[in-house]
C-alpha cells in the first residue's frame, strides 16, 4: 500500500520480531551455557517457542497479503486487466509477505519434525530477507531523489540481515550473529516507520524530495535508528542474563544454606549426646 499504513504494517512486524528475538536470544544462550556444563540438552520448551514463532510468522504473512490485496484500492487478486498491470506495488508487497510465510512454515517444521535438516529455519529466513531486498532494489525506478534514498538505506538493513542469517545456517548458536540479526530487525521496523513519516507525513508540510540537506539528515537519522536498535538489544540482553542468573543462583544458595543448617543441627545433636554420656 502506497500510504503510511502500508509502511507501518511491515514496520510493526519487524519491530515485534526484533524485540522478541532480543529477549529469546540471551535466554537461549544462558540455557545453553548452563546445560552444557551439566551435559544436558536445551530445555524442550524452546521447541514450543519456535513453534509459536513460526505460527505467528504465517499469521502475519497471511494478514499482510490480505491487507495488500483486498484494501478498497487494492488489486483484489487481479494481476492484469484490459488496461494492463494492476497495482504491481501491492503485488510486490504480497510477494514479500509470501516468503516470510514460507519462513514461518520452515520454523514449524524444524520445531515439530525430527527429519527437518538443521539450519532450515535460518536458511528460509535468510531467503525471505534476500527476496525482500531484491524486490525493493527494483522498486525504486524513476522515483524522486529522497524517496529513492530512504528506500536505499533500507536495503542496508535488509541485505545485512540476509547475510548474517545465512551465516547462522553454518554457525549455529553464535551469539554475535544472533544479536546482529536482532538489531537489524529492529532497525528495519523503525526505518519502515521513518519512511512512512517522510513520504506520507501525518501532519505538517511535506518533505522536499530534491533537497540535498534532507538527504544528509535522513542518512544521519538512519545511523541514529541503528544506535537505538543496538541500545535496545544490549539492554534486553543484559536484563535477561541478569534475571536468569538471579533465578539460578537463588535456589542453589538456598540449598547450600539448608545443607549448612542440617550440618549444624546434626553436630549440635552429637555434642548433646556426648555430654549426656559423660554425665
Amino acid at each position: 500500500m502506497a500510504n503510511f499504513k502500508g509502511h507501518a504494517l511491515p514496520g510493526s512486524f519487524f519491530v515485534l520480531f526484533g524485540l522478541w528475538w532480543s529477549l529469546k536470544t540471551p535466554l537461549r544462550q544462558c540455557c545453553l551455557q548452563r546445560h552444557s556444563t551439566e551435559r544436558k540438552k536445551v530445555p524442550p520448551f524452546f521447541k514450543k517457542l519456535d513453534l509459536i514463532e513460526g505460527s505467528l510468522k504465517v499469521f502475519f504473512a497471511f494478514a499482510g497479503i490480505m491487507a495488500e490485496q483486498f484494501v478498497p484500492d487494492g488489486p483484489h487478486a487481479r494481476l492484469m486487466n484490459s488496461d494492463g498491470w494492476v497495482k504491481l506495488m501491492n503485488w510486490q508487497h504480497s510477494t514479500m509477505y509470501l516468503f516470510y510465510g514460507i519462513s514461518g512454515i520452515a520454523d514449524i517444521l524444524c520445531a515439530t519434525s525430527p527429519f527437518a535438516p538443521q539450519g532450515l529455519d535460518s536458511m528460509a529466513l535468510s531467503l525471505a530477507l534476500f527476496v525482500e531486498g531484491f524486490l525493493f532494489k527494483y522498486h525504486l525506478h524513476n522515483r524522486p531523489m529522497l524517496d529513492t534514498h530512504v528506500h536505499s538505506l533500507l536495503l542496508v538493513a535488509v541485505f545485512g540481515g540476509a547475510a548474517s542469517t545465512a551465516l547462522e545456517v553454518f554457525l549455529r548458536n553464535n551469539t554475535v550473529l544472533e544479536v546482529l540479526r536482532c538489531s537489524l530487525a529492529i532497525l528495519q521496523g523503525t526505518w519502515f516507520y521513518q519512511i512512512g513519516f517522510v513520504l506520507f507525513p501525518l501532519s505538517g508540510p511535506e518533505w522536499n524530495q530534491e533537497d540535498h540537506g534532507n538527504m544528509m539528515f535522513i542518512t544521519m537519522c538512519f545511523c541514529w535508528h541503528y544506535a537505538v536498535a543496538l541500545l535496545i538489544t544490549g539492554v534486553n540482553y543484559a536484563v535477561v542474563c541478569r534475571v536468569v542468573r538471579c533465578c539460578v543462583t537463588k535456589p542453589a544458595s538456598n540449598i547450600e544454606m539448608g545443607f549448612r543448617k542440617n550440618t549444624m543441627d546434626s553436630s549440635s545433636q552429637k555434642a548433646l549426646l556426648q555430654q549426656s554420656d559423660e554425665e
